[in-house]
């Protein structure tokens, strides 16, 4: 996931997010979820709208790290009955954000999922190192690097039985 996307001018996100706030309304949706279009790459102005989730789908931290926004806390506001903090109108978005995830699958088992003992994983430098969006903007030199439920080396999981 890559936000915000390559290819995809100013005018053209601004019509996606009208769109999807269209989709929104039409089903009177409020919450923090996701609309997702299909661009048409010889006319990348010609979308299709895919999908609506009426949830913050795995990827949406690319987004928090571009707004500087908590969508978690959103939604969680959202189902107190308390109104969204910002509308469509008032986001912003400041810098560029790539998220990767890593899978443990068998290629020879048709890439079936696998499991085990992840012994090495490099991340970026700690330098700029950052768990929260608010702290992108403050990082001296505007990198970061931000690690969700993941593990690295040293690190033990609370979830896994005693060996």
């Amino acid at each position: 996931e890559e936000a915000p996307p390559p290819g995809v001018s100013p005018e053209l996100r601004e019509s996606l997010g009208a769109a999807a706030v269209r989709a929104a309304r039409a089903v009177d949706y409020v919450g923090a979820g996701t609309v997702e279009f299909i661009a048409d790459a010889s006319a990348p102005d010609h979308f299709y709208f895919m999908e609506m989730n009426t949830r913050l789908q795995v990827e949406h931290p690319v987004t928090e790290m571009i707004t500087g926004l908590d969508l978690v806390e959103w939604q969680l506001r959202v189902a107190a009955g308390e109104p969204l903090p910002l509308s469509q109108p008032e986001l912003s978005l400041s810098g560029h954000s790539i998220e990767a995830r890593i899978y443990a699958e068998r290629p020879a088992a048709n890439f079936f999922p696998a499991s085990g003992t992840l012994r090495h994983l490099a991340t970026p430098p700690e330098e700029g190192v950052t768990v929260a969006p608010a702290e992108v903007r403050a990082s001296t030199d505007g990198l970061a690097t931000r690690v969700d439920m993941g593990f690295v080396r040293g690190d033990d999981n609370p979830c896994r039985p005693a060996s």
